[in-house]
């Protein structure tokens, strides 16, 4: 008995004492609270745009660097998700809203980087005058627009696949408009969603170079970060200094990966919609930590017990948010109105452009960026054939086979990060060297950081492609190019176009740092919309500025309109489960 007394006791004070896994994760909870809260605190210092402080080359300095750019581009995801969440779900449920909205979020997509921060720069700096929150917020809000659009594309459009039978499920358990949307519509999106935060993560990192050290004419703002930094190594011609930035990012990428993205990845798992359990699940040794310790596993049990009551809440105010539905009957003439007032509407913001233009703009100059346009458009249709043709099949192999995925996940997104500006060097040195021709060796560069939204998207449809219907072919014995036809291209078409589409507007995004490559003193010209864009934006020629962006974003919608949404339509008439 006594024996057993002093097990009962051994086993309660084991119990109660911390193992080395509660004190590895309550210190690295602390660890990355206090950062965070670091990183909080020193974007709320003063500022003067006279009296910046000067971006150090030492290797000392990169650490804090780093973090700061942490925060920014984790504030502008945060920022992201919720306007993915409101934004791409307005326009799923409401064809009215549908109607102006997804155009809009096209013109929005096409607006180059540089385009908002020439108008955004000035208006966050008086907002928050004498104190750095403003260039902050001009930074953050830049980082945003490489990144929401890609996520609400995929949001909205998973809205759009939902099952039929999922659909009536719903109805007849009586979800109201928010259960539905927290335990039906956000967990059937969350794979594709999560792969597609990854790309934005990856895409705002393409951008950070420019968010960070912006210039608009005659005003420079630089703000501490692994972006400003590169821009001062660049300007300096110092190659060590590049090399310690590509670390720096290498370590921050993967911090992302390990401490987010991952865990993400195997908790969406349970999410996948099929009716056979996956061969191979994705693991993330956070979670399984987590799950192994005494401390943080009650914690976290009762924090996802709290949302899970958050979502299956009655709130009265917002279950009246209709279910996506097609326009029948007399909603036709209602329809035709709406859509008339839209066009009307559209109609008077064309003529206050063309008022504004009209005294600033000669038919020279829009003759001049009209060819810039096509010269930009031939590059882009170029490389989204290449890179469809490289990275299509790529993902369906990797998609298909869990294990690859996890390794290829860092690698992929640590390439996707990859700033083109630290190709510069390498193109400047090799087009000089071998005196190659500026337009045509500079448009690899358009597609370095955009062509991983294809790549992303297509793993992204093939990890959420149902495996029943892949043991269904291999018992049917469906292969080669049967297969392709018949099974994987018309099950992972809608993400392809959500990636091809994000894809497409990125590369003329990327446009404005590509087609004009700058290594020290020395600068080359591509020419082209972006070129045209770039050099305004240097100068500060607002008229010109909004004239380039006004092209650009009028060849994104046509090419949207024309391709990629008919392209859509036809996916989810061919894909869409009964």
């Amino acid at each position: 008995m006594h024996q057993n007394l002093t097990l009962i006791v051994r086993d309660g004070w084991n119990q109660r004492v911390p193992g080395w896994r509660d004190l590895f994760a309550i210190l690295l909870v602390l660890t990355v609270v206090i950062l965070l809260g670091s990183g909080a605190r020193q974007m709320l210092q003063p500022f003067a745009v006279a009296h910046q402080p000067e971006i150090s080359l030492s290797i000392s300095a990169l650490p804090n660097y780093a973090l700061r750019t942490i925060m920014r581009m984790l504030a502008a995801l945060l920022a992201s998700l919720l306007f993915t969440f409101v934004y791409a779900t307005l326009a799923a449920k409401s064809r009215r809203a549908e109607m102006v909205l997804i155009p809009i979020l096209d013109v929005l997509q096409s607006v180059p980087v540089l385009g908002y921060l020439s108008f955004t720069t000035v208006f966050f700096i008086a907002l928050f005058p004498g104190n750095v929150m403003g260039p902050e917020l001009a930074a953050i809000f830049a980082i945003f627009t490489s990144q929401a659009w890609n996520m609400t594309f995929s949001f909205y459009e998973s809205l759009r696949m939902i099952p039929n039978d999922l659909d009536e499920a719903s109805r007849s358990f009586r979800f109201s408009g928010w259960q539905r949307f927290w335990r039906l519509e956000v967990p059937f999106a969350m794979p594709g969603l999560i792969w597609n935060m990854m790309m934005s993560m990856s895409g705002g990192w393409f951008f950070v170079v420019a968010s960070e050290a912006i210039t608009v004419g005659t005003l420079q703002v630089t703000l501490p970060g692994i972006g400003s930094y590169v821009a001062t190594a660049i300007e300096h011609r110092d190659l060590h200094a590049i090399g310690w930035a590509i670390v720096a990012m290498s370590i921050t990428i993967l911090m992302y990966d390990q401490l987010l993205f991952r865990p993400l990845v195997a908790w969406a798992e349970k999410f996948r919609f099929e009716q056979t359990s996956a061969q191979v699940n994705a693991k993330s040794w956070l979670i399984s930590l987590i799950r192994s310790t005494r401390f943080l596993r009650p914690l976290a049990a009762h924090f996802a017990h709290a949302l899970q009551r958050v979502g299956r809440a009655r709130l009265s105010w917002i279950d009246n948010i209709p279910a996506l539905t097609r326009p029948t009957g007399s909603r036709h003439i209602i329809d035709r109105l709406w859509l008339t007032s839209v066009l009307l509407g559209l109609a008077y913001g064309l003529w206050i452009l063309l008022h504004y233009f009209k005294n600033e703009v000669s038919m020279n100059d829009l003759l001049v960026v009209f060819q810039a346009g096509l010269l930009t458009l031939t590059r882009v249709i170029i490389l989204m054939i290449i890179a469809s043709l490289i990275w299509v099949p790529i993902g369906v192999a990797v998609g298909l086979r869990p294990r690859w995925a996890q390794i290829v996940q860092p690698f992929a997104q640590f390439l996707a990060a990859f700033p083109a500006n630290l190709m510069f060097p390498i193109a400047v040195f090799l087009i000089l060297r071998y005196n190659a021709n500026p337009r045509i060796w500079l448009s690899p560069l358009m597609i370095l950081g955009t062509q991983w939204y294809i790549l992303f998207n297509v793993i992204a449809g093939v990890s959420t492609f149902p495996n029943d219907l892949l043991e269904s072919a291999r018992s049917f014995r469906i292969k080669g190019w049967r297969w392709w036809r018949d099974v994987m291209l018309p099950g992972i078409l809608p993400y392809y176009i959500t990636g091809a589409i994000t894809a497409s507007g990125g590369a003329w995004n990327a446009s404005i740092v590509s087609e004009v490559v700058s290594w020290g003193p020395t600068r080359l010209n591509g020419s082209g919309l972006g070129a045209y864009i770039a050099n305004m934006t240097e100068t500060a020629d607002y008229p010109h500025i909004a004239l380039g962006i006004t092209l650009m974003s009028l060849f994104v919608i046509a090419m949207n309109r024309l391709l990629w949404r008919p392209l859509y339509a036809f996916a989810e008439r061919r894909t869409k489960l009964d």
